[in-house]
């Protein structure tokens, strides 16, 4: 009896000590947050509503290579601010002058840019396809809608994608619920709103998990749009 009673204390007292180190890891995120923001706007800085990251993505073309997707992803910087946003993007090759095949990921903070991600894998992504000579203007708008917190419903957006090819270029904006019909058609008419998309272009969606079993970012899309 003893011996069950005291079981039942350590048990307690162990699911006690989760919850606390639980409550102190949020406790200590939400206080350096606000302390970077509060030293941000003493600098005279203008905080944005996300930190984001920029990775880079750079295969050789012909060539087959046994590292994996994810390690072939590096992150080049992270930003907080309007400031360093600026600092970062105009230091950032164009478009028009990466080579093919690269990818460019334009993500927030804690999200990886991989299907498999605890933020991405239950989510998709609508693709517009563009010809190299308006690429770059429409890709830059969208990341200024991004930092801009423009578009709709942006908790639900983790990041966007330039994807440099051959003879095309394609932009993905990346969501968190595939499944949510209504957030993914609102998401759509958002960026072609922001994007001033015209009308001969056609957005396209594909759900991760459909990557995942077709292994391909781009092909067998589900939804027109």
């Amino acid at each position: 009896m003893e011996i069950a009673e005291r079981r039942d204390d350590e048990i307690r007292d162990a699911r006690e000590s989760a919850n606390m180190d639980s409550i102190k890891s949020q406790y200590v995120t939400d206080s350096f947050a606000d302390e970077r923001h509060a030293c941000e706007l003493k600098a005279g800085l203008h905080p944005l509503r996300y930190k984001f990251a920029i990775w880079y993505t750079r295969r050789t073309p012909g060539v087959r290579s046994q590292t994996s997707y994810e390690d072939n992803i590096k992150k080049i910087v992270e930003f907080s601010t309007v400031e360093g946003f600026w600092a970062c993007y105009c230091h950032l090759a164009r478009a028009s002058i990466l080579p093919s095949p690269t990818d460019l990921h334009f993500f927030k903070d804690g999200i990886r840019p991989l299907w498999e991600d605890g933020a991405n894998c239950s989510g998709g992504k609508w693709i517009i396809r563009f010809s190299k000579v308006v690429s770059a203007r429409f890709w830059e708008d969208l990341l200024l809608a991004l930092v801009g917190d423009q578009l709709d419903d942006a908790d639900n957006i983790c990041g966007a994608v330039l994807s440099v090819r051959f003879n095309e270029d394609i932009i993905s904006v990346w969501n968190r619920n595939a499944s949510d019909h209504q957030a993914v058609m609102g998401l759509r008419d958002s960026i072609k709103r922001h994007l001033k998309l015209p009308h001969a272009y056609v957005m396209e969606y594909k759900p991760h998990d459909a990557s995942l079993r077709d292994n391909s970012s781009y092909r067998n899309t589900w939804l027109r749009g």
